[in-house]
């Protein structure tokens, strides 16, 4: 699944390498001239659109961003107005946003900070549920989302508050850290 993110991005990367190499570009000429070492910018793209597919073809996730810029000296891609689509275990769809977000090349953890919301469906209760914080990772392949940071978890009506969390989409296990606030009685 990574190989082909990885695919995704070289190829992204080689329509910008092509599109950069093909303008007229005097004042990185003018560096190479003088011996000075050329700074590699990565690629960057506005209104961008990842799709990671699964075996059976369909879209393991989706990840749409106002902008990505690639910063090959970290390793990290980083990207603004970040929207995250995903399927969990059960096939409920769910909705990850935030103002900003980062993802490791390599990695299956995206990070999004910024007025974070996940909206989607809790496995195994059919009731809409809505996490929000300042700061969420996610991992796609685990399908777990974490935080340390203030979270407020919304559903049924009813509203936790508390520091920390770990949602285990797969096996439909949400913990919360500490300071927990709220009840849910049935």
């Amino acid at each position: 699944m990574m190989s082909r993110l990885a695919v995704l991005a070289a190829l992204l990367a080689l329509i910008v390498g092509m599109v950069l190499l093909t303008a007229p570009q005097p004042e990185s000429v003018a560096r190479a001239a003088t011996g000075q070492p050329l700074h590699d910018p990565g690629y960057s793209a506005l209104q961008a659109r990842l799709v990671q597919t699964g075996t059976d073809g369909l879209p393991v996730y989706t990840l749409d961003a106002a902008q990505i810029q690639q910063r090959p000296d970290s390793g990290l891609v980083d990207m603004q107005q970040v929207r995250l689509g995903f399927r969990d275990a059960e096939g409920n769809q769910w909705t990850a946003r935030g103002a900003r977000g980062e993802l490791e090349q390599g990695s299956n953890v995206v990070r999004l900070d910024g007025d974070v919301h996940v909206d989607g469906t809790l496995p195994g209760t059919g009731e809409p549920t809505q996490i929000t914080s300042e700061h969420l990772e996610f991992d796609i392949n685990a399908q777990m989302v974490t935080t340390q940071a203030p979270v407020t978890i919304l559903m049924s009506g009813r509203e936790l508050q508390a520091r920390g969390l770990v949602a285990n989409l797969k096996e439909r296990h949400v913990h919360l850290e500490s300071a927990v606030h709220g009840a849910f009685v049935h």
